[in-house]
Formats: structure tokens, C-alpha cells, sequence
């Protein structure tokens, strides 16, 4: 099983996307961070959408996205309205 499927919030479909993305390590994850993580994403499927950056940083995190402060979510949501 690939390590970053094993993160909260991350299913067999978003950690294809990931991969698909190049991105293959959850310390790749990290170290970039769920904004460029974001990016990469969307450049492999353009369909992705706000809950899966929430997804991405609740993983990054290591928590549900759900419980993400309200501050991290309005910057999350500030960013992705300029993409």
C-alpha cells in the first residue's frame, strides 16, 4: 500500500491523483505543502475541487479535514478562488 494512501483524508482516488501529479512520498507532500501540492493536483485532473485541498492539508496535518481551524480553511479558500 503506497504510505501517502495511508494518510487521513486520503483515498484510492485522490492518492491516484496524487501520484499521477508526481508526487510519491509523504514527505514530498509535506515539504511542498498542500497549496502546491493543490496545484500539481489540478494540473493532472482539472476537475479538483476546494474539498480536496481541505483534503490535503487535514493530511498534511495529520487530522480530518473537517476539523481544519477556520482560519486555515478562509486562507485555503482565498487561495483557491485566485487559481
Amino acid at each position: 500500500m503506497n504510505e501517502i494512501q495511508e494518510l487521513i483524508n486520503i483515498g484510492s482516488v485522490l492518492v491516484d491523483r496524487i501520484e499521477e501529479a508526481g508526487i510519491d512520498t509523504v514527505a514530498d507532500l509535506k515539504e511542498m505543502g498542500a497549496k502546491k501540492a493543490f496545484l500539481m493536483v489540478k494540473g493532472v485532473y482539472s476537475e479538483a475541487c476546494i474539498n480536496h485541498l481541505y483534503a490535503i492539508e487535514g493530511a498534511i496535518q495529520g487530522i480530518r479535514w473537517h476539523h481544519l481551524s477556520s482560519e486555515i480553511k478562509a486562507d485555503l479558500k482565498a487561495f483557491y478562488n485566485t487559481i
